[in-house]
């Protein structure tokens, strides 16, 4: 059947996204890209704080509470779903969880083909591309740089500190069936 998703996971300004966006322009069908950014944008006012929901702390810790780890799982089941119903996705994610996080991956995307993607930046890289997107906590992507990758197993690690995003996506894509 060939690959039917792609999970990119990396720390936050990784370069995720950007390589999501260049992965949809090389690959030859056509990709829809989901993620936790997509989560985070759907919830609703009161479930973007610290408490049920997910709180972003101003040492660039992330906290998620109950409501929101039960739409998370919703969310990846959903996801999942969109596969098996014959979308191709490339999830944009961050294991905050490290393994624990991919199993709960692995358990919604059964049965699929799944390329799991480590996407690696150097911390005072990514901590750079940070301050110039402005719209993260300061301190978030030093503390996920590593954090995410915590026990987590890849089929594909692509770095992103020097390498163009262009090259990544090639690279990735070699590896999609």
């Amino acid at each position: 059947m060939g690959t039917q998703v792609i999970v990119l996971n990396g720390g936050s300004s990784a370069g995720k996204s950007s390589v999501a966006r260049q992965l949809q322009r090389v690959l030859p069908q056509p990709w829809l890209t989901l993620g936790t950014d997509t989560l985070v944008d759907a919830l609703p006012p009161s479930l973007r704080e610290p408490g049920a929901g997910i709180g972003f702390g101003p040492d660039g810790q992330v906290t998620t509470g109950a409501v929101f780890r039960e739409l998370d799982v919703a969310w990846s089941a959903g996801v999942a779903q969109m596969a098996r119903s014959g979308a191709r996705i490339i999830v944009d994610e961050v294991f905050l969880g490290g393994a624990a996080s991919q199993a709960r991956w692995q358990a919604a995307l059964a049965g699929l083909e799944v390329l799991w993607v480590g996407v690696r930046c150097d911390p005072d890289v990514a901590e750079a591309r940070e301050r110039a997107r402005g719209d993260r906590g300061p301190g978030m992507a030093r503390t996920q740089a590593a954090l995410v990758h915590v026990d987590v197993t890849y089929d594909l690690t692509v770095d992103t500190t020097h390498a163009d995003v262009r090259a990544a996506a090639r690279q990735i894509a070699g590896h999609v069936t």
